[in-house]
């Protein structure tokens, strides 16, 4: 088969524009609603979700970053109320996702007992009373947390970063089998009950794919969002196994479903959404969660805007380069500086701890920045936005965001 070709800006338009960047932000009538909501979601396939609060929840930013100033509450209403349009589970890390993407993940789900965590593992061999108990509370009590489940049970530790119980362990274990999930969340605590009773009948009712037939249709899902891209990156997007993922996109490009594309500057072959847009210009401007779908995969970062990107949140302070919760500001086609962000909630600011301009941007880079943080401070309840010291782009950010920064 005949490998097309794209110069390394098309390449980056392609993928900015498969992620929902480029066009104009809602219509002007207002915020964003339920509608365009879901259909960004559905569009990206996938929305990590991560503990870390320091800015906002990470599922919340990647909507904000493509449409701008929405109401979050609609978000919680299709992940947690019904009816459901979203459901948790391991998708690329923890995730929410599109309620038709159950079925194609019930694979993951039957191979817990080779792929969840050692812990959990352990518990499903070691204590299976233990984890049928679980299930028989939470079939009985829910939606329950774990912390009820577990209320006569003093945690052990077993980590430095957390302390898992054994009846933690269990309910996790039941989550990655997919006999139980969740139903909503008490602030950031999840509440299990059984699918049945959380997902659409239909979910429930819809056939169990052959893992083939899973894995082909997740990487087809994958280089919709992505564009173009790797072997890799198709296969990191739901976190396929390796096998798997290189039969899918082999398949795919003998059915004319992925076309391989050469792209300058990879050493890597790559694939091409034959349905992908290739943009003259992008016109983008945008903040992005360290967990966004666009920059969680390090390499393609790399390879698409030449941008090196690592998260220092568990890195010791004094050995951190740009800060500890770090957004790329993302700019018509690039990705020109960086800062790092702190909700000040009882300060009613958006703190700017450090930000950082890359090699050639443009000049127009600080005050681009500054009004995509007032946005972004408007949409968080905040009333100004605090520019600190640290970084080479700090003066003239602070400048360019003015006495107050309102």
């Amino acid at each position: 088969m005949a490998r097309a070709a794209l110069s390394a800006a098309q390449a980056r338009r392609v993928a900015l524009a498969a992620q929902g960047f480029g066009g104009p932000r809602g219509d002007g009538s207002g915020p964003p609603g339920a509608r365009a909501m879901l259909a960004m979601a559905q569009r990206l396939g996938v929305l990590q979700i991560d503990s870390v609060n320091v800015l906002a929840r990470a599922h919340y930013l990647p909507l904000f970053s493509r449409l701008g100033p929405y109401d979050r509450d609609r978000l919680d209403q299709a992940a947690w109320r019904a009816p459901r349009r979203l459901f948790e589970y391991w998708g690329h890390e923890a995730s929410l996702l599109p309620v038709a993407l159950q079925p194609l993940l019930r694979w993951r789900m039957a191979r817990a007992g080779d792929d969840a965590w050692g812990g959990m593992r352990r518990i499903a061999t070691e204590q299976p009373a233990l984890v049928a108990r679980v299930l028989e509370d939470v079939r009985a009590r829910g939606p329950v947390s774990a912390a009820q489940l577990a209320d006569d049970e003093a945690p052990r530790r077993s980590g430095p970063w957390w302390g898992w119980s054994d009846v933690k362990r269990a309910i996790e274990w039941l989550f990655w089998s997919g006999q139980v999930t969740s139903a909503r969340r008490r602030g950031f605590e999840r509440m299990y009950d059984l699918p049945d009773r959380v997902l659409p009948r239909e979910v429930i009712a819809a056939p169990t794919p052959a893992e083939a037939d899973a894995h082909r249709e997740l990487v087809r899902i994958a280089a919709r969002a992505l564009g173009v891209a790797a072997e890799r990156d198709l296969r990191d997007y739901f976190r396929l196994p390796l096998a798997g993922a290189r039969t899918a996109v082999a398949e795919l490009v003998e059915a004319g479903e992925l076309l391989p594309v050469e792209v300058e500057g990879w050493r890597t072959p790559g694939y091409l959404d034959p349905g992908a847009r290739v943009p003259r210009r992008v016109h983008a401007r945008a903040v992005l969660g360290p967990f966004d779908p666009l920059v969680w995969e390090r390499s393609r970062v790399e390879r698409l805007f030449g941008f090196r990107f690592r998260l220092e949140i568990y890195v010791p302070a004094p050995r951190r380069v740009h800060g500890y919760y770090v957004l790329p500001f993302l700019l018509g086609d690039r990705l020109v500086a960086r800062v790092d962000l702190k909700a000040d909630r009882a300060a009613g600011a958006l703190l700017v701890q450090a930000a950082w301009a890359e090699a050639q941007a443009p000049d127009e880079t600080a005050a681009e920045l500054a009004e995509e943080l007032r946005t972004m401070a408007g949409w968080l309840g905040l009333e100004r936005v605090e520019v600190r010291d640290r970084g080479d782009l700090a003066g003239a950010l602070r400048g360019a965001v003015g006495p107050g920064g309102r």
